[in-house]
């Protein structure tokens, strides 16, 4: 009779086990490889008309070329990263947080400029954008500090409960709650500020509701959301006072946004915005689209394959395509949060449910642009939109969160195996 030890395991076990060579959550697996698909035709139709554009070089095969060799390292680093333990990614966070908060703010004295924006850093022919990391790596500091605090973070200050800073207990506060928790969001939204005010406000909202997970209470998180909301307030004000960052870019699109609403009358179509134009194309699409690579809309958006790759979709597909593809996006919160669940540290915790929701909320912040709903902000969308480094660090993200599925499922299996024997 052969013992337990020696028994013969069943496939459904294998696949349960830690043996699978894509490892973790399955179902996020395939939400990648969908998202992965969709950006390789969006891009190839939506760049047809450079073949037209004597501003560039670059045909429709050139810019296929060059999204294929991202996507395949996109699909390379998912791999990598869901195969490294979550925790020595818990130990280089620190390092690697400094590193791009330097890089960011050297962006500004050394980087390329487009439309008004200091943005990107040339490492030989890649254009690297410090800010799309270092709102990865906000989200990982934060959840690091949030993890030594779990037994009374509920009870604890976010901010000094009095302007009396010098006191012991204000003194206290500042040193064990404030600095720790708060300089990371408050370090990163200013960096990132000056040339992308949309991301500097995505990483505030992401922080916002991974304090509200980790069990920050509802009062202290009004009190420091009322304050910092006043003083951002008064910093962007005070940069368009003195001319630093884009004050003038973002009142223009917010004027533009208010007068779509109120007055969307033109005589020609170059008058028309470019959110005038995505809301055409998504018009144009109906329910089911019309089809790939016969969408008319494509020279008459302005950037179809990054800023505006949501309603080009739909143009294309049909809203019924594109409303599948809201439903990926918040697909990915629904599951980060269920292996968020079944974490076995704080940190893994944290970092699935704030990577999914940064993932997801940059998605539905970019889609709600399309339609008019507010102002035009430049962001694109995750794993759909033409840009490399966009594309990385969500890769990178993916892979952690992943990760962290991968480490939950082991543990499990291991668990279920020792029951057994």
């Amino acid at each position: 009779m052969a013992t337990k030890s020696n028994k013969e395991v069943n496939p459904g076990e294998l696949l349960t086990s830690s043996k699978r060579i894509l490892e973790g959550d399955r179902t996020l697996w395939i939400i990648f490889a969908v998202l992965i698909v969709i950006s390789i035709l969006v891009v190839y139709s939506s760049t047809a008309k450079m073949a037209y554009d004597i501003t560039t070089d670059l045909s429709t095969t050139d810019s296929l070329r060059q999204q294929l060799m991202l996507v395949v390292m996109a699909v390379l680093i998912v791999f990598v990263m869901h195969k490294i333990n979550y925790t020595v990614v818990r130990l280089l966070t620190p390092t690697f947080f400094w590193i791009f908060v330097f890089l960011t703010v050297l962006t500004y004295f050394v980087g390329g400029t487009t439309n008004g924006a200091a943005r990107w850093l040339p490492i030989g022919s890649f254009q690297l954008q410090p800010s799309e990391g270092l709102k990865i790596l906000t989200i990982l500091m934060l959840a690091r500090r949030m993890e030594r605090r779990q037994k009374d973070i509920n009870k604890i200050a976010l901010l000094p409960t009095s302007w009396r800073l010098t006191e012991p207990k204000q003194m206290k506060i500042i040193k064990e709650n404030t600095w720790p928790l708060i300089s990371p969001i408050a370090i990163s939204c200013a960096v990132i500020l000056p040339a992308h005010t949309s991301s500097a406000v995505l990483i505030f909202a992401t922080s916002i509701l991974m304090l509200y997970i980790g069990r920050v209470s509802l009062r202290e998180l009004i009190r420091f959301v009322v304050i910092t909301s006043a003083v951002g307030i008064i910093g962007i004000a005070g940069m368009s006072l003195v001319g630093v960052g884009r004050g003038d870019t973002a009142g223009g699109r917010f004027s533009q946004w208010i007068n779509t609403w109120v007055d969307g009358k033109h005589d020609a179509v170059y008058e028309f915005s470019d959110t005038e134009r995505a809301m055409i194309a998504i018009r144009e699409g109906g329910l089911f689209g019309k089809g790939a690579g016969h969408s008319a809309s494509r020279a008459a958006i302005i950037h179809p394959e990054s800023d505006y790759a949501f309603s080009f979709f739909t143009s294309e597909y049909g809203i019924v395509a594109a409303l599948i593809l809201m439903l990926l996006y918040l697909w990915i919160t629904f599951r980060a949060i269920e292996i968020c669940r079944r974490g076995t540290t704080p940190f893994a915790t944290l970092i699935s449910a704030g990577l999914g929701l940064l993932i997801t909320c940059q998605a539905l912040l970019h889609i709600v642009v399309q339609v008019n709903i507010l102002p035009e902000t430049g962001q694109n969308l995750p794993l759909v939109s033409r840009g490399g480094s966009s594309l990385i660090f969500t890769a990178i993200a993916f892979g952690l969160i992943l990760s962290v599925s991968r480490t939950n499922e082991s543990k499990t299996f291991n668990k279920e195996s020792n029951k057994d024997e």
